[in-house]
C-alpha cells in the first residue's frame, strides 16, 4: 500500500487510509509510536490509557501522602447551599 507525504501546515504528514485505521481501531487524535528500523518506519498504536481500568486502591498506591480517612467539616452554609 502506498501513500504520499504532503505538507500539513509547517510540517509534513501522510493520509492513512480508512481501511487501515479501522483494522487497528485508530481514530483522530489517537497516539501512535514511530519506530525507526533499518528497513523503514513502523507506525505502532499506543495502548489507550482510558481502556485500562484500575481500582480506587490502585489509583492511590502511587499517591505520595497518606490517604485521609476522616470526614472533612467545611463549616456552616454561607449562601444558598443545601446541606
Amino acid at each position: 500500500m502506498q501513500t504520499v507525504i504532503q505538507k500539513i501546515g509547517n510540517s509534513k504528514g501522510m493520509i492513512i487510509p480508512k481501511k487501515v485505521l479501522d483494522s487497528y481501531s485508530l481514530n483522530e487524535r489517537d497516539v501512535v509510536e514511530l519506530i525507526e528500523t533499518e528497513q523503514g518506519i513502523i507506525i505502532k498504536p499506543v495502548e489507550k490509557e482510558r481502556t485500562k481500568r484500575r481500582s480506587i486502591q490502585a489509583l492511590f498506591e502511587q499517591y505520595p501522602e497518606p490517604i485521609q480517612e476522616k470526614e472533612l467539616v467545611w463549616g456552616e452554609p454561607v449562601g444558598d447551599e443545601v446541606w
